[in-house]
This record gives C-alpha cells, structure tokens and sequence, in this order.
C-alpha cells in the first residue's frame, strides 16, 4: 500500500469517526431533553472547533449522572417547618423535597473581610469537639497558613477536624499536598473532592462543589459567598482585598447544614458521618432555609424558587452577583418584572475577574437595560458577593452566582432568609454598594455588539 494511499485512508477515516462522535453527541443531547439553545449552541461549536469540540461536550456536557459513580441525592432528615405555607418560595422548595424554613435562627451577616476573617479563626478556637470546612478555593498563603495552624493545634488538642476541598478549584494545593501533611499528621483528615488524577471515570471535571460550609461543634455554620484565601478574609486590611459576604448562622437549620455537608464528605471519602448535636436552644427570630442545587439534587429546586419569586415580586427585585450570564426564562422573567412595574436592579462588578464572563454577559444586561432594568457597575473592589431581595418578603444569600454553571452544573448551596431585621440589613449594603456604582451598560461599537451577541451562543456552556 502506497503511502499516500494510507494517508488517505487515517484521514478518511478520521473524519468519519468524527462524524459518528457528532451524531452520538446529537443523540445523547436529545435523549437528555436539552434545550434547543443548547443544542445549537454545542453542534455549532461542533462546527467551528470540530474534534475538540466532541471532546469538550463528553466531558463539560451533562448535568444530572446516573451511573454507578453517582454522588447520592441529598435528603434531610430533619423537615419541621413553621414559616408560612403561602409564601412562593418556601413553598416551591418544600414541593421538590426541601426541608422547610426553620423558625428562631441567630442570625449574622459579616461584609467586612477583617472581621469575616476574625469571626472564622475565633470559631475555630472556640471549637471543642468538630470542625467541619467545605470550600471551593483553599490557597496557601498568608490566610490559610494561619488557618491551618489553627486547624492543626485543635486536631492535636483532639477536636475532629474535616476539611474538604474542591480538586478543580483548589489545584495548587491538589498538586502541593505535602502542605497538608502537618495538619493531616496532627489527625484532620483532608479530602478534594473529585481529585483529578484519581478514577479519571469519575471526575466529572465539569460538576465542581462550589459550596462554603464552615461549621463548628454542629452548632454554628459560617456561609455565603468567601472562599479561603487572601483576597477573600484577612486579619490585616488591604484595598486589594475583594468584597464579599459571610454570614454566621445558629438553631435548627444547622442539621440541614450538615446533611449537606455529609453527602458531599461520603462521595469524597466514602465515610459516613451522623449528626450528634439533637439539643439546640434557638433564642432568635430569623426564619432560614437551606438549599441545596446540583447534580445530587433531583429537581432545579433552587432555580425554580428563584423564577417563581421573580414572578411574585410586586415592589422590587435587586440582584448582587459577580457573573451574570442567565438563561432564557431568567432573562424572560427579570424582563416581564421589569414590565409590571417591579424595581429590579442588577448590581454586579464593572469589571470582574473573568475576561470571558464579561464579554458573555454584556449582550444579555444591554437587553436588560432596554426592557427597563437597572444596570449598576461596582466601580470599588472586585465584588463576589451573591445576594438577591424579593420586596420585603425574604432574601437569597450563599454561594450561587445567576449563570449557567452555578444554577445547573455545581455542586451549591444557597440559604433563603426570611426576617424582616435581615432584610433591612441587606437593604442598606445594597444600598451602599449602589454608591460606589455607575449606572448603565457604556456605549460601544456595532463591531463590538455583533461580538457581544456572538458571544451569547456559548452562554449554555459556560
């Protein structure tokens, strides 16, 4: 056979093999029910990027797994409910299995990274039988290496010590754990969660745990928005420092808490852990409910409480978050709110720390401003708060961000806050953060309109 002739067969038979792979993701596509937007916006990206692009959908592709590696779904044990039947939101989430509001919750929200950073090292301090940490990002530097110090004297003086860790997230530290070993020496145990180069079968790179659960002795959890790092939390202050929000709950909802928690730590070490701490005295009047969101959640639970409250808001629906690339219904339903008259605001950084993000997002907040929403570009630090107000009627704190990735492939947690004392709370950051803001999406090029629209076909990957 002469060369050339071989030569024609490989790349024949590329193609074809090429072709079969784009077929097979078609039907893997349509029997998964994906949307149409979705759809187009993959077999074009099979087009533009062909080979590559098959690869990616295989691995970035899916959402909910069912295989014999699948994480269990996350049930709460514990469901008494006292908040008000009637409300659109607890009542949607109740519907889809999650444990309702809990009444008598202490309740504390901390935006000032200083003092973020000294209510986390003084629960570690005041720990006395477990600390359980769950983050995305953990890096080591000046932050964590205190941290870790901290972790370390309180796993030798005997407290049951827990850190889980996001492989994808945390990579410098996943590659460098011979900074662990001191901590793990002392008897924490450390996981990460999907490790990379473990089970590649497994590792679903594109479902990471973006979840923040920082819990002490079961009875107190730290959550929302901060990872573990410096530009997060530190004992110094610093004008680079990003602006973000920790929140610091007690009472019965901290079981709910630690289901979480407990799922996420038997798929990463296949070790179950039960909750102990049964006696809790509640002396607070916030009503809190935790939700979970993620390939280990059966339904779009938290997605379909966040519509069904955007649809019930009357007076005004004001939105913090780093990165905004919504899907259709999202943007459907912020637009139609805008249209009854509802005062909806979208606060998010002029420039975030994702180049890709902002191309993507612009096309959909100029969209926005046209139909009467009110865009506001943080000019301060870098804001990687996620916060949403329905009226006065509750709020939505935690770790998820109005994109794609967060509202249909992570692993998250958001904490759904009814008090009206919270609310006001909220109410006046907000308000602060619209100080330091600039109205308006700038004017631009149609060259750069036409790219900003062209961006739009990939917002279901991202």
């Amino acid at each position: 056979m002469s060369t050339e002739l071989a030569h024609l067969i490989f790349y024949h038979s590329l193609v074809v093999a090429g072709e079969l792979l784009i077929v097979i993701a078609l039907i893997h596509m349509l029997y998964k029910r994906r949307t149409p937007t979705s759809i187009i916006a993959w077999l074009l990206s099979m087009v533009l990027i062909p080979y590559f692009s098959v690869i990616l959908y295989f691995i970035f592709g899916s959402r909910k797994r069912i295989n014999r590696y699948e994480k269990e779904n996350i049930t709460f044990k514990y469901s008494k409910h006292n908040y008000n039947e009637l409300n659109p939101i607890d009542g949607v989430l109740r519907s889809a299995g999650i444990a309702g509001a809990q009444e008598d919750q202490e309740f504390e929200i901390i935006t000032d990274p200083t003092e973020a950073y000294s209510e986390f090292m003084s629960s570690i301090e005041s720990a006395t039988s477990s600390i359980y940490i769950s983050t995305y990002v953990f890096k080591y530097d000046v932050t964590t290496k205190a941290i870790l110090k901290a972790l370390t004297l309180k796993a030798k003086s005997g407290v049951e010590v827990k850190l889980l860790i996001d492989s994808l997230g945390s990579w410098q530290l996943y590659f460098s754990q011979r900074r662990l070993k001191e901590l793990r020496s002392a008897g924490a145990i450390v996981e990460f969660f999907m490790p990379i180069l473990r089970m590649p079968f497994r590792n679903y790179i594109n479902l990471r745990d973006h979840r923040k659960i920082y819990m002490f002795d079961e009875k107190k959890v730290l959550s929302g928005g901060m990872n573990l790092a410096d530009e997060y939390l530190g004992e110094d202050p610093t004008t680079s420092r990003w602006d973000d929000m920790l929140f610091s709950v007690k009472g019965s909802s901290i079981e709910h808490f630690f289901n979480i928690f407990a799922s996420d730590w038997l798929y990463a070490s296949s070790k179950k852990i039960t909750y102990k701490n049964r006696q809790v005295e509640n002396s607070g009047n916030t009503y809190v409910q935790v939700v979970p969101s993620g390939p280990d959640v059966p339904q779009d639970a938290l997605y379909e409480a966040l519509l069904s409250a955007i649809y019930s808001a009357k007076k005004r629906i004001w939105i913090v978050t780093p990165y905004f690339i919504p899907d259709a219904s999202l943007s459907q339903a912020l637009t139609i709110a805008s249209h009854r008259g509802v005062d909806v605001k979208l606060i998010t950084p002029a420039v975030s720390n994702h180049l890709i993000a902002d191309l993507t997002r612009s096309s959909f907040m100029r969209e926005l401003e046209e139909a009467g929403v009110s865009i506001e570009l943080y000019t301060g630090a870098m804001l990687h708060a996620k916060a949403v107000l329905f009226d006065e009627l509750g709020a939505m704190l935690g770790s998820v961000n109005l994109d794609n990735r967060s509202l249909f492939l992570n692993y998250e947690i958001a904490t759904f806050v009814y008090s009206e004392d919270v609310i006001d709370e909220i109410d006046q950051w907000m308000r602060n953060l619209l100080s330091s803001s600039s109205r308006g999406t700038a004017e631009v090029s149609k060259a750069r309109r036409v790219f900003e629209n062209f961006m739009r076909i990939f917002a279901p990957q991202m």
